[in-house]
């Protein structure tokens, strides 16, 4: 069995941009569950379903192959053979996936490669659910979070460098919905593991949440 570090946290909080890092100062794979999520919502987003069409999505979910792929140090993650890394972060693929992905059908379509794949790597994984469920047993669980201004200025940074038009107030909005969203759940709602290390990155720098999570990997 590999050795397994699973990041917890809201939307906006920096999970991947850290697990990332945390991967490759340890030498770990870093596996991004929310892009498989993500992957699957642009599946179902080109097959014209809307969020609340349960069914259609109970459907289709079957017709769906996700896989992570490493290439050139880089993870790529690829929807029935085609590579849909670089839609993963429309904000339309966002909300399909943090929707679609409370449907108990869904999760379990990519339960068993996210485990799979720590079974046989050390890894670092990111998402809503890692420490709670998907790897109940890590050797290292941390919750990382951050305000919801923090969080909302980040991504509104983020967009802004992309030439993106966006507004502040309505990304502040919709990172709140997306919290209760997720926390209210039935499906494995977001929270702290009871044995996660809590981590407030509001005013830390990406480098200190770095070093931080590092240092519990012994």
């Amino acid at each position: 069995m590999g050795y397994q570090v699973a990041i917890d946290g809201p939307a906006g909080a920096g999970k991947s941009t850290i697990a990332k890092l945390v991967a490759k100062e340890k030498g770990f794979i870093y596996v991004d569950t929310g892009a498989m999520y993500r992957a699957l919502a642009v599946y179902f987003l080109d097959q014209g379903i809307r969020a609340e069409d349960t069914d259609k999505i109970i459907r289709a979910v079957g017709q769906a192959e996700v896989k992570i792929r490493y290439e050139e140090g880089l993870q790529q993650v690829y929807l029935n053979g085609v590579n849909v890394t670089g839609r993963l972060r429309e904000e339309a693929v966002g909300n399909m996936a943090s929707k679609s992905s409370a449907i108990p059908e869904v999760r379990a379509k990519l339960l068993d490669l996210q485990r799979g794949l720590a079974q046989e790597e050390d890894v670092v994984m990111d998402g809503r659910d890692i420490g709670t469920c998907v790897l109940p047993e890590a050797d290292v669980k941390v919750f990382l979070t951050a305000s919801v201004e923090t969080r909302a200025r980040r991504r509104y940074d983020e967009l802004q460098e992309k030439g993106v038009s966006c507004d502040l107030e309505e990304i502040k909005a919709d990172i709140r919905e997306r919290d209760e969203r997720d926390m209210t759940r039935e499906t494995a709602p977001l929270r702290q593991a009871d044995d996660a290390v809590l981590i407030d990155s509001s005013d830390m720098t990406i480098p200190e949440v770095t070093a931080a999570i590092a240092e519990l990997c012994k």
